[in-house]
């Protein structure tokens, strides 16, 4: 007998999520010293955590024998301060994917439910409806960013969660304000709209999100300690919604979710807005010289509104793996069925230079 004659068989063929590959793998793999390696694969912030983090982290420390606060109220608190909405308007996630997953726990049903997202959005929508047994209707997009009307036109009676990636992950590209607006009025009240927001502070002129939290469309944004804030190795996400829905998406919360060690940092990250005014500034300087030198060497990219931007190499595969022997970490397209694109984080300009170079060897 095979342990999958009695495991859940939703399983067996569930598509496994390809992270970007971590330095040190690349080290071992191609004989290289980690310290050489630039890693442009993950969006991560290439300043690093808020040095105010850092040492509340430290100070942190001592406490690590000692259960979190598993309301992370303090946290939770500032948060909501800082963006003007109530505390039961906010739920703490591990990460913002936890928060996806909430999402399915509060309003999907195994076998009777159905969620939309549109092509070439971020895989973990798909992954998780694997995982809940619920259907998965893939939208058409248009020049790589989300066609709303093709978004509502695949709705249907059993559809209960619609993703909304803003600016989207991996492509880069934005809904306008009015547009996603118009959208989220006419969706049927029956259905939660998700709008991803793990970008969101990259965006000029971002959408008003909370102002339609605040009319009462059933609305989940979730965002991310991970990239503005350069946390991602602590897993911080949260979920902004009505009272309404962050009660039921509490009750699909396991305690203690957020440990100690993320609470203290991230509640100094939020008070450190110099931090996140320096990477947006180093960020919206990288895209620029990389749109530049894609102009100069005749290479496809799409216009990004994220710390990333997607370029046209041609074999993304060759690309991918003769820019790690180089010491480069980029992401590779094709599991999102973009053969001929790489995803290239912004990073320093020491970073972007010996990505520019080893591309131009490669090429």
């Amino acid at each position: 007998m095979s342990v999958w004659d009695f495991a859940n068989a939703n399983l067996r063929n569930l598509h496994v999520y390809e992270p970007g590959k971590p330095i040190e793998e690349v080290a071992r793999e191609f004989g290289l010293d980690p310290r050489t390696i630039v890693k442009l694969a993950s969006n991560e912030n290439p300043l690093g955590p808020s040095p105010a983090a850092v040492e509340a982290m430290k100070l942190a420390a001592h406490r690590m024998h000692i259960y979190p606060d598993g309301a992370s109220f303090e946290l939770a608190t500032a948060i909501a301060k800082q963006q003007g909405v109530a505390y039961n308007n906010l739920i703490l996630g591990n990460g913002s994917n936890e928060i996806i997953e909430f999402v399915y726990h509060g309003f999907t049903r195994r076998g009777k439910s159905s969620v939309v997202a549109s092509r070439h959005s971020f895989a973990v929508y798909k992954l998780m409806a694997e995982l809940f047994d619920v259907e998965f209707i893939e939208a058409p997009d248009q020049n790589f960013a989300h066609d709303l009307d093709a978004m509502r036109a695949a709705v249907r009676d059993d559809t209960r969660l619609i993703f909304v990636t803003n600016p989207n992950n991996p492509t880069g590209t934005r809904v306008g304000n009015e547009e996603l607006e118009r959208f989220i009025v006419g969706v049927p009240k029956n259905i939660v709209i998700v709008l991803d927001e793990a970008y969101y502070e990259f965006c000029h002129n971002p959408p008003p999100t909370l102002e339609w939290i605040r009319r009462g469309h059933n609305i989940v944004a979730t965002r991310t300690f991970s990239k503005i804030q350069g946390l991602a190795g602590l897993r911080i996400g949260y979920g902004l919604a009505n009272a309404d829905l962050i009660g039921v998406l509490q009750r699909c919360r396991q305690p203690f979710n957020l440990n100690g060690m993320a609470q203290a940092a991230a509640l100094a990250a939020v008070g450190d807005t110099g931090h996140a005014r320096r990477t947006r500034e180093l960020t919206f300087a990288g895209l620029a010289r990389l749109e530049q030198f894609a102009r100069e060497h005749g290479l496809a990219s799409v216009p990004s509104h994220a710390n990333f931007m997607m370029l046209n190499v041609g074999d993304a595969r060759r690309v991918f793996g003769a820019l790690q022997q180089r010491g480069v970490i980029v992401r590779s397209m094709r599991s999102y069925g973009l053969p001929e694109w790489i995803r290239v984080t912004i990073g320093t300009p020491p970073e972007m230079a010996k990505f520019e170079r080893a591309l131009l060897e490669v090429m």
